[in-house]
């Protein structure tokens, strides 16, 4: 037996239900395919937190064990299978999540549309016409997910340190020359290359303005 597994107890014999059921197995999946969180997913599918979590970990420590080349235990088999569909299920969730950020990043949805008919006066023939209103192209989500994503650099406690007080790997020295602006330009540049500001920062339509939330 690999030590990779952990220990389980014996199934039950005594008549009473299986509590992992097929019934069960499918709630949980379906519900972790909505992206709720685990309380919730196994509230949903009528089990403690503490049951879900522990065929999860029964589930992932299986499938493991077999991705390192160990021999499938049969009596983790149904284990395995839940880790599998639900580990299969959030990561759907999380991508059409991120799928709906990127539609408001990008802006286009179509949140109206207006039909309405008139008489051509040249041609004297009823002309249909639709109106379409979109969202405008929103850069707060794409901070939002930046801030998430890549918290080393737009995280809310990134810190952005700068050396000034010296070029390169040389100490910096009151006996050097002047600072070579140039050089420091491009050190600067390449320490804040990952630094983005929104498009009406960028193209100068905003001058001097506050974001709030």
């Amino acid at each position: 037996m690999s030590t990779r597994r952990k220990a389980h107890r014996p199934q039950s014999h005594s008549g009473r239900p299986r509590l992992l059921s097929e019934e069960v197995e499918a709630r949980l999946v379906a519900a972790s395919r909505t992206g709720v969180a685990v309380e919730l997913a196994a509230e949903m599918a009528g089990v403690s937190r503490s049951s879900f979590l522990g065929w999860m970990a029964r589930g992932r420590a299986e499938v493991e064990a077999r991705e390192a080349g160990e021999n499938p235990d049969p009596d983790e088999e149904e284990y395995a299978a839940l880790y599998e569909r639900v580990r299969t299920a959030r990561a759907t969730a999380a991508a059409r999540a991120m799928m709906n950020i990127r539609r408001v990043a990008d802006g286009g949805i179509v949140t109206k549309v207006t039909t309405r008919k008139f008489r051509d006066p040249e041609t004297g023939e009823i002309v249909e016409e639709t109106v379409e209103d979109r969202t405008a192209p929103d850069w707060r989500a794409d901070a939002w997910y930046l801030e998430r994503q890549h918290r080393e650099h737009y995280g809310k406690d990134a810190i952005l340190a700068v050396e000034i007080n010296g070029l390169g790997d040389a100490p910096a020295s009151s006996e050097d020359g002047p600072i070579d602006l140039v050089t420091l330009a491009e050190r600067l540049d390449r320490t804040l290359f990952a630094v983005e500001y929104p498009p009406e920062i960028e193209d100068g339509s905003v001058v001097d303005g506050e974001i709030v939330n």
